[in-house]
């Protein structure tokens, strides 16, 4: 007598224990796929910043520096010295030449990039050798308005070139580089982008 009704108990039992698995594995299911796209977002969100900071700051004051770099070995090539100081007065013409057409021209874009773009940097303040290259610039600048008025006494900025700027620029940038092939190569980020590109794609 008492059989269908423990037979009926165990059957409810075990239906209970299934939809208690079954609500456990959907909220587990749920919390990874909840983890997973919040870990991507925010992978993204750090790949974004990271190519902002390549394209719109690190990039091109590494480009101008590697530029400028190139052209000051390939003067003092060309004058037989190891560095541009003293200028004699036969050198001056050439000098003016190559600061006014060369480098002048890469120094306002470097300094354009840090005046506007300080919001990129890296560090949580500006670095040193940053400000120090913009004083450097302003030097110039004034050396460049005596030049226009016949003046040429002065032929370098008084504000002296920062050692370290260059290896700061250089790696800064390598460093960024790193990070964004880290990012973009990174398994789960690449099966983002393949699903989220296949949408846009499709996408009317």
């Amino acid at each position: 007598m008492h059989l269908p009704g423990l037979f009926a108990l165990s059957l409810e039992s075990e239906l209970q224990d299934t939809a208690t698995l079954t609500i456990i594995f959907a909220f587990a299911g749920y919390l990874v796929t909840f983890l997973s796209t919040r870990m991507l977002a925010r992978r993204q969100d750090k790949l974004r910043l990271v190519n902002m900071r390549l394209n719109e700051f690190y990039g091109p004051l590494y480009v101008a520096s590697q530029a400028g770099n190139i052209a000051y070995k390939s003067l003092l090539n060309r004058q037989g010295k190891n560095k541009s100081e003293p200028i004699t007065d036969a050198e001056m013409k050439e000098w003016m030449l190559w600061m006014t057409t060369i480098f002048m021209p890469l120094n306002d874009v470097r300094e354009k990039v840090i005046i506007e773009k300080a919001h990129l940097i890296i560090e949580e303040q500006m670095p040193q050798c940053l400000l120090d290259f913009v004083t450097h610039v302003v030097g110039y600048k004034a050396v460049l308005a005596k030049w226009g008025e016949g003046d040429y006494n002065e032929r370098r900025s008084t504000i002296g070139w920062p050692p370290e700027f260059d290896s700061y620029v250089r790696r800064s940038y390598q460093s960024l580089k790193t990070e964004q092939t880290r990012l973009l190569h990174n398994a789960l980020w690449r099966f983002w982008h393949r699903l989220t590109h296949r949408k846009n794609h499709h996408r009317p």
